[in-house]
């Protein structure tokens, strides 16, 4: 049987190659979304074996859309797609629960060999990404200093994105009032008290594009 793929990206040129690239290869697309609330509901819809998540999509990027992961399809593996080559942001994907990473550079050569080793159970990461990654994964290191929950983080996402309190609540199926509420332990554990300096940060973490 085909492995099944759900691509989740905001630059729909970046889904067509990566669809070409993997139907060459008798993998089957099964939805394509261009925000992480998309995403979330295209998975949830088709319960792919394989969805590769673009780190920065809007409205929830990749790994906002991994902590959705266990509760909309479990056994969904899933691979980020990012720009980002520097040890930390791996990391921290692969704690938030993708088993693989792959550098939009080098998408054209890793994708196909990343969708069947991660659908074998393995972990894979693009070849530009040092192996030391997977070794401070595994040894719990490499973490930023300010540690965030994962809602803490799509939360955070959001308010960098310019998103109004009630726009918040509405994405992420919570009240405004608990919106309210995470905004503020964010800026309590980050030491920030200003939209701006959280719109700054949210830039600075990657989450985001300025």
């Amino acid at each position: 049987m085909s492995i099944r793929v759900v691509l989740a990206d905001d630059h729909a040129i970046v889904r067509q190659g990566l669809r070409l690239l993997l139907e060459k290869e008798q993998i089957e697309v099964v939805g394509e979304a261009s925000t992480g609330v998309e995403a979330i509901e295209v998975i949830r819809e088709s319960l792919p074996d394989v969805a590769v998540l673009d780190y920065e999509m809007p409205q929830l990027g990749g790994l906002g859309v991994l902590t959705e992961m266990p509760r909309i399809s479990p056994k969904t593996r899933s691979i980020i797609l990012t720009r980002h080559m520097e040890e930390p942001y791996a990391i921290e994907a692969l704690r938030a629960g993708a088993r693989g990473y792959v550098l939009k550079t080098q998408a054209g050569n890793d994708m196909v060999a990343a969708v069947k080793h991660v659908q074998c159970g393995e972990v894979y990461l693009s070849p530009r990404i040092s192996k030391a990654v997977v070794e401070a994964y595994l040894a719990g290191t490499g973490l930023e200093s300010v540690a965030l929950t994962s809602r803490e983080r799509q939360v955070l996402q959001l308010v960098g994105e310019g998103r109004s309190t009630k726009q918040i609540a509405a994405l992420l199926g919570i009240s405004a009032k608990t919106a309210d509420s995470h905004r503020a332990k964010l800026m309590e554990k980050l030491d920030i008290h200003q939209v701006a300096g959280l719109v700054r940060y949210a830039i600075r973490s990657g989450l985001i594009e300025p």
